[in-house]
């Protein structure tokens, strides 16, 4: 399958709530980007929720969702981060940490009680929520020199680039830029044929 040039993925933070038999599902939806995104979130979480008996999450990044993690929290296994993350999978979003905080009511759920209740409150938290979609870039450093700035310049505007910086000398110059990733390909072909041109991939850039 070839890699996605756009991904779906929250607006901003919301909040989703369920109600179950004296529990109480409390649902708080971010968007994130890295591991230590999702380690700030929960430190506020379980400081804001203390009292809370259970903080049971699930999140991914990349757009193929190639980074992920369920976490029951103390919950039987299955009922709790894996239905929160099926929401996620569900909706086809991406860069989404979902938290369903829990208040113990007295009268135990069940199983099916315990999964309906978590998917419903990651759900809630979803609607609650905008869904846009983003651009996938590729991010490079072209290096040249000098005389061929104006092929590099026409180039990078064709294809959509943006640079990200530059650092020019009467002889050698240097960019650092992304460009989505459905044009990439034709951006390097046509680097090709300009000489010298020295072209690096750096990394995935996706928008924020």
């Amino acid at each position: 399958m070839p890699p996605e040039d756009t991904y779906r993925t929250i607006a901003g933070s919301s909040q989703g709530l369920y109600k179950e038999k004296g529990s109480k599902f409390i649902a708080r939806a971010y968007p994130v980007y890295t591991e230590e995104d999702v380690k700030e979130k929960l430190r506020a979480l379980r400081k804001e929720f203390h009292d809370a008996r259970h903080h049971c999450y699930a999140y991914c990044f990349g757009p193929e969702r190639s980074v992920y993690r369920v976490n029951d929290d103390g919950e039987p296994s299955g009922t709790a981060g894996k239905p929160i993350f099926g929401q996620i999978q569900s909706k086809d979003i991406t860069n989404v940490l979902i938290v369903v905080v829990r208040y113990f009511g007295g009268i135990k759920l069940g199983v099916p009680g315990l999964i309906n209740a978590y998917r419903s409150a990651a759900r809630d938290a979803i609607e609650n929520n905008t869904i846009r979609t983003k651009t996938v870039n590729e991010e490079y450093v072209v290096s040249f020199e000098y005389p061929v700035i104006n092929d590099i310049m026409k180039t990078l505007k064709e294809e959509s680039a943006t640079i990200l910086e530059q650092d020019f000398s009467d002889t050698d110059c240097r960019l650092r830029f992304h460009v989505p990733r459905a044009s990439a390909h034709i951006l390097r072909e046509k680097f090709g044929k300009i000489r010298p041109v020295s072209l690096q991939f750096l990394d995935i850039f996706r928008e924020f």
